[in-house]
Order: structure tokens, then C-alpha cells, then sequence
């Protein structure tokens, strides 16, 4: 593992056409195949967790499944009643309309609202539930089409495809923004730091490049992982993250050899120096991301499984591109500045010499820097506090799955869902009751279902509805009770009904037959017991995610000291990123500011994944700084004149790096989704936090503090494949190999 960055590298830059072509040829092969093979959508089953899990199975296999259904919702125009001749004749239309299409399983009759304000047409659809988005287009044509033939009333459509139909459009106008916010920043970042618009798109090219791969990979893998349809926006937002990362960490360490060598060696020695330093950070870096997320698979979750696995086959491109295509490139560059400064000298003008690094950071990072080099304890106190503090609110944190009610009013599903709940309110929230028995005992249990429906009926949490119908499989199996609740799914009160259902009225009547299995799911229990499943899945995730982030930093470095303290700081980064996500979106102040609607808590998928995340990114700047760091200590240097060698020469580059992650995350904020927008801010205020107290003040002061004692090693054995060994010796290396120990 330590000689293959400088194994990969040194081929690159023999061969840099074949590795280029090379390059190009594995991203058409990865977007081919993808395409090819197509993606394996999950299905229903792959969501279940919990009591609500075991419902919807039992009624899966009775046949009495939940079908995806839409609602025509036939109302007069503002300031004007109903006219029922007209409301009749708009219904008969949309009935034979819907009827005609194959989409279409069933239409009901219609139904009157109690105020008798509007209509409703229930239509069920054909196929299992997540397939009604693919499907409702059609239905969609048809109720515009009765709109236009009925201009006396308003005809509108809205249900659970219709909304999730416009949420997906949503998503994918909301990602074409983010782009085009986060490129052309990118693009300008780079053009700062490298000041050439060919270097600045190098970073770029790999990193889109990467992203199309890793793409075509994530429909190659959702044949043994279903994808339930996140996994994309994920791969393009750490996609273009780290790929501009990794090749920024690699190009700014050649340019920085190439400025010590004065011209002495050539581009392929150059990038080959570059391999056995930034090139090995890169591959320990991307190993620690990949294991850390890793452990989002034991969350026995279809979401995070899909979002570990998009994470992972990204940052694996990445890596690979950093360490074949990009030495390439580098060589073919540098063979051309080479030439034009040879034909420059030949035409006697004064050839241009690499404009040194500075090895000292600038203003900006000495003053953050002096804190800790001249008062390291004082520093180390000071700034812990400060993200204690800024952490303290991720105790009071509340977890909610988001539901149809939290998504944007800006779709006009959902606008039209809002008038249909306010129309007819037993609409807003179901529970369904799953019995399942012997054939024989069908009669005892839908009257014990019965029961059940008149005993909630008396219960004010539930709708007052007529005699309750409980439907029955074909086999007399299985049979199911819908149960109305006239609230939102995350409020209070639809909470408060699913415990009085699970904890009183049903083991008050059918809990008490004997042999009968019984179970609740609906809206609110989905949500309920997924939150409960993530919470029991916890503190699994984050001990192992701990642990290995322990054992990686301990074998990159060889230490202890610096393994604990690396675990130490990423608990405090991404504590604090948490706690600032609590404060911003679990309160209202702020809605007007970033354009949301508090749901009074945070998505119930964030915080885990964030703080996974996090970890993995935080190794990022862990690898490079303390790399750097390494490096100094190993050339001869004392430890404390050792940190502040290294974080001067990794301050600019971190920096610049940190900016382009901000960036990249900071335009999830402006999408509709309340849940993007909580995992852009919490990455981009988690990678901001990183890089400037993290990294150049409690990192700083806890290394000058430990001193010596930091690097004292686990064993003794060869250097560490995040340090800096020297290249090997032999035929040309062996100048380079020489270079090396000089420039050290």
C-alpha cells in the first residue's frame, strides 16, 4: 500500500496518453454498463421497519396492501359556492377519463364533503405503492383536460404519486440550481489558487469525470443494494467535493516541488515527488472515508445502505483518478511549460522560474495560528469551550421523519393537498389495523375489528365515522381496519392516537383473542417506529464509526496519542455542526433567513448520516495536516517547530480546499427540501469549523502541548503510509530519490 501511489504515479508519467485515454475509457465503460443494466428501484418491502414493517407485511400477503391512490378534488372558485349540477357533471367526466386509462385500477364514487364545498374522486392505481409517481402523468393529463371542458368549477388532482411526482421534479430543478451555483465559485476558487485556467480545470475535469463513473457504478450496485432514489444527489455533492479536493491536495504539493527543484528535475520526477507524499495522504484519506462510512450499513436501512454506497463508490473514483489520470495530466502539462520555457531560452529571453511557495501561511492563518503557538493551554481551553458551547443545543435535539405535510407548498400537488385535507380532514392521517388468524375465526375478528372502530370513535384523537369497514383477504386470513385521525402525521395529537391505539384500544378488543397476530401501521407509524429503529441503530453506527476511525488514524501515524486525539476533535467538529443544525432549523427565527418552515425538529435521517460524514470528511484534513506535520517531525525537525512547519505548509491548501467544500454545500441551502437544506448547512458550517479552529487552533495547541509524547510510536517498524518515506532508488528514481532527501 505505501509504494503504490509511486508505482501508479511513475507509470502515469510514462505512459501519461495511455493513462488519460485509460481514464476516459473506464468512465464510458462505468456510464455504459450503468445504463445497460439499468437501476434497481427499492420497493416497499424495502422500507419496512418495526411494527409498521410487520403490518404492511401481513397485509401484503393477505392481497390488502396499501395501492397508490390520487384524489380529484372538484371545488368551486373563490368567493363562490358549489354548484352540485355542475360539481355532478365535472365527476361523471373525470370518472369515464380516468376509467379509460390502463394506469388506472379502480375509480370510486364520489365524495361529498360535510360542508358540501367540493367533490373528491378517489382513483387507485395499478401496481404496488412507490410506483404510482412513475405512473400518475397520465392522470395528470386527464384531470387538466376536465379542468378546461369544466370552467365552472376547479378541477384539481393531488395524493400521495402526485406528490411525490412533484417532489422529485422539485429535486432535480433544486440539483440543476445547485450546480450552477457551485461550479462557477469552484471554477473562481481555483482560478485564485492556481491563477491558470488550465490548472484551475484539471480539479474540475476529474471531479465531474469521477462523479459520471461513480454514477454508472451506483446502477451497477442497486442490483445488490436497491436504490431508493437518494443516492444520486449524494454522489454529486461529495462527488465534486472531494474529487476537487483530492486533486487540489495533489497539484498544489507538485507545484510546491517543482518550485524547490528550480527547474532541476523533470514533470515526471516531479509528479512521482508529489505521489510519495500528497499521493499517499490521498489513498489513506479516501480508506478512512470509505471505512467510516462504511458503518452506515449497520443501520439495517435501504437509505443509508444506498447513501453509504454512493459515498463509497465516489470517493473510490476519486482516489483512482487522482492517482492515474491526474499524474498524467500533470506530466503532459508540465512537458509543455517545459518546452515553451526551452524555446523562450533558445530565442534568448529569460526563461520564467516557478514562482516559489511560500512555506510561512499568510497573515490570515499566522494570525489565527499565533493563539496556539504562544499560549497553546489558554488556546486549547478557549476554543474547546466555544464548540461545547456551540454543541450544547444537540442535547435537546428532537428527531422526526418528514412526512407529505413537511414538503414544499411551492408544489402545486401539494397546494391542492391542503385544500383536499381542509375539505375533508379524516384525510390527513390513517392507521391501519392488520389481524391475521386462521380462515376458520375471520367472522370473530372483523367483529373484534369492529369493536375496535367503534371504541376510537369515541375517542376524541379520532375521526367520529359511521360503522367501521374492515376488509378481509380472499383466504379469510388477513383482514384490516382503516382508522381516520384528523391531524397532521408529525403533530402531537396524530402521535398521541397511535399510542392510544397501540397501548389501549387494541389490546382491549382484539388483543384479546387468542391466537390472533396483530399489528398498526399507517402514516404515523411508519414514521414512529423508523425513528425509534434509527435510535436503537445508534450506538452501533457510532461505535463502530469510532473505532475505526481510531484503529485508521493509529495506522496511518502510528500513534496513539495522535489516533485518540484525532477521534477526539472529530467528535468535537461534527458535535458542534450538530448542535448549531438544532439551533438553526429546530427553532423558527430563521425561517424567513433560509426560507423554510420549521418542522419544530430535525429529519430523523440527518444526524446519523452527518455525523458519519462528518467523520469521513474530518479525516480529510486530519491526513493532510498532520501528514505535514509528520514530514517535518521526520526530517530532523523538533515536535513543536514541526506543527508549526506543517500547518503553515498545509494552511493555504486546507483553506482552499475547505472553500470549495463550503461552497459545493452551501447550495443545498437554497433547495426546497427542508431536509437538503439541513445537511447543507450542517456540512458546510461542520467543514468551515474544521478547517479554521479545529485545524489551526485546538489541533496546534493540543500537538505543541503533547510535544514529543504525540509521536511516541505504537511499535517500531517502517514509516507510515500518511508519512513521507523516501521515493525508491534505481535508473532515474535514483535522482529523484536524491532530490528528495535534499529538498528535506
Amino acid at each position: 500500500m505505501r509504494k503504490l501511489p509511486v508505482r501508479m504515479a511513475r507509470w502515469s508519467a510514462r505512459h501519461p496518453w495511455r493513462a488519460i485515454v485509460g481514464w476516459f475509457v473506464f468512465v464510458a465503460l462505468c456510464v455504459g454498463t450503468g445504463v445497460s443494466v439499468g437501476g434497481n428501484p427499492a420497493t416497499t418491502a424495502d422500507f419496512r421497519v418495526g411494527e409498521a414493517g410487520r403490518a404492511e407485511q401481513l397485509a401484503t400477503e393477505g392481497g390488502l396492501e396499501r395501492k397508490p391512490t390520487e384524489h380529484v378534488l372538484i371545488r368551486a372558485g373563490s368567493g363562490r359556492s358549489l354548484d352540485p349540477a355542475a360539481a355532478g357533471a365535472a365527476a361523471r367526466d373525470v370518472t369515464a377519463r380516468m376509467e379509460r386509462l390502463p394506469e388506472v385500477a379502480s375509480v370510486a364514487a364520489p365524495v361529498r364533503s360535510a360542508d358540501g364545498g367540493a367533490l373528491r374522486v378517489p382513483v387507485v392505481l395499478k401496481g404496488a405503492e412507490l410506483d404510482g409517481r412513475k405512473n400518475v402523468g397520465p392522470l395528470l393529463e386527464q384531470t387538466e383536460e376536465a379542468a378546461a371542458a369544466h370552467p365552472g368549477v376547479v378541477i384539481e388532482e393531488t395524493g400521495s404519486p402526485a406528490i411525490s411526482k412533484g417532489v422529485n421534479d422539485q429535486r432535480a430543478e433544486d440539483l440543476a440550481l445547485s450546480e450552477r451555483i457551485s461550479l462557477p465559485v469552484t471554477l473562481v476558487t481555483l482560478l485564485v489558487v492556481f491563477g491558470s485556467v488550465v490548472m484551475a480545470g484539471v480539479p474540475l475535469l476529474l471531479a465531474l469525470t469521477s462523479i459520471a463513473a461513480a454514477l454508472g457504478l451506483s446502477m451497477v450496485a442497486s442490483h445488490l443494494l436497491p436504490d431508493p432514489g437518494v443516492g444520486t444527489n449524494l454522489i454529486l455533492l461529495i462527488g465534486l467535493a472531494v474529487g476537487v479536493d483530492y486533486t487540489l491536495f495533489y497539484l498544489k504539493r507538485e507545484r510546491e516541488e517543482r518550485a524547490r527543484a528550480g527547474g532541476r528535475l523533470s514533470s515526471a520526477a516531479l509528479v512521482e515527488l508529489a505521489a510519495a507524499t500528497a499521493g499517499r495522504a490521498i489513498v489513506v484519506s479516501g480508506l478512512a472515508v470509505i471505512v467510516s462510512t462504511a458503518t452506515l450499513y449497520l443501520a439495517a436501512d435501504v437509505i443509508f445502505s444506498s447513501l453509504a454506497t454512493g459515498t463509497i463508490l465516489v470517493v473510490a473514483v476519486a482516489v483512482a483518478s487522482s492517482l492515474t489520470a491526474l499524474p498524467a495530466l500533470l506530466v503532459t502539462i508540465g512537458r509543455r511549460t517545459e518546452r515553451r520555457a526551452d524555446r523562450r531560452a533558445a530565442r534568448g529571453a529569460c526563461a520564467r522560474r516557478p514562482r516559489p511557495e511560500r512555506p510561512e501561511p499568510g497573515r490570515v492563518f499566522a494570525a489565527l495560528l499565533r493563539p496556539a503557538q504562544r499560549r497553546p493551554a489558554a488556546t486549547l481551553v478557549v476554543s474547546v469551550l466555544a464548540m461545547l458551547a456551540l454543541a450544547a443545543p444537540a442535547l435537546g435535539m428532537k428527531l422526526v421523519d418528514p412526512g407529505k405535510d413537511t414538503f414544499s407548498r411551492d408544489i402545486p400537488a401539494m397546494q391542492t393537498y391542503d385544500r383536499l385535507t381542509d375539505a375533508f380532514p379524516e384525510l390527513k392521517v390513517q392507521h391501519e389495523v392488520v389481524a391475521r388468524s386462521t380462515p376458520e375465526r375471520a367472522p370473530e375478528v372483523r367483529r373484534a375489528l369492529a369493536g375496535l372502530g367503534r371504541r376510537a370513535a369515541a375517542d376524541p384523537l379520532f375521526v367520529r365515522a359511521a360503522e367501521p369497514a374492515v376488509r378481509t383477504s380472499p383466504d379469510g386470513r388477513t383482514s384490516v381496519l382503516v382508522l381516520s385521525v384528523p391531524h397532521f402525521a408529525n403533530s402531537q395529537p396524530a402521535k398521541d392516537s397511535l399510542r392510544h391505539l397501540r397501548d389501549d384500544h387494541l389490546p382491549a378488543t382484539v388483543g384479546e383473542l387468542a391466537g390472533v397476530e396483530t399489528a398498526v401501521s399507517g402514516d404515523v407509524a411508519r414514521g414512529v417506529d423508523y425513528v425509534a429503529h434509527e435510535r436503537g441503530k445508534l450506538p452501533l453506527v457510532v461505535g463502530a464509526l469510532l473505532l475505526v476511525t481510531f484503529v485508521m488514524t493509529v495506522l496511518a501515524f502510528r500513534s496513539v496519542a495522535i489516533g485518540l486525539l484525532g477521534v477526539g476533535l472529530n467528535l468535537l467538529s461534527a458535535a458542534a455542526a450538530l448542535g448549531a443544525l438544532v439551533l438553526v432549523f429546530q427553532g423558527t427565527w430563521a425561517e424567513g433567513l433560509l426560507d423554510f418552515d420549521s418542522m419544530g425538529a430535525i429529519a430523523s435521517r440527518v444526524p446519523l448520516f452527518l455525523f458519519v460524514i462528518l467523520f469521513g470528511l474530518s479525516m480529510d484534513y486530519q491526513v493532510f495536516v498532520v501528514s505535514r506535520i509528520k514530514e517535518a517531525r521526520d526530517a530532523g525537525m523538533p515536535a513543536r517547530e514541526a506543527v508549526t512547519a506543517g500547518i503553515a505548509a498545509s494552511a493555504k491548501v486546507v483553506t482552499s480546499a475547505a472553500v470549495v467544500m463550503v461552497t459545493v454545500f452551501s447550495g443545498f441551502v437554497a433547495l426546497h427540501l427542508t431536509e437538503m437544506k439541513q445537511m447543507g448547512l450542517c456540512l458546510a458550517l461542520a467543514v468551515l469549523l474544521d478547517a479554521v479552529v479545529i485545524r489551526m487552533m485546538v489541533l496546534p495547541a493540543a500537538l505543541l502541548l503533547l510535544g514529543e509524547r504525540a509521536w511516541r510510536p505504537l511499535r517500531r517498524g517502517p514509516a507510515s503510509a500518511a508519512s513521507a518515506p523516501a521515493p525508491p532508488a534505481g535508473g532515474p528514481d535514483g535522482a529523484v530519490a536524491r532530490t528528495f532527501e535534499n529538498v528535506r
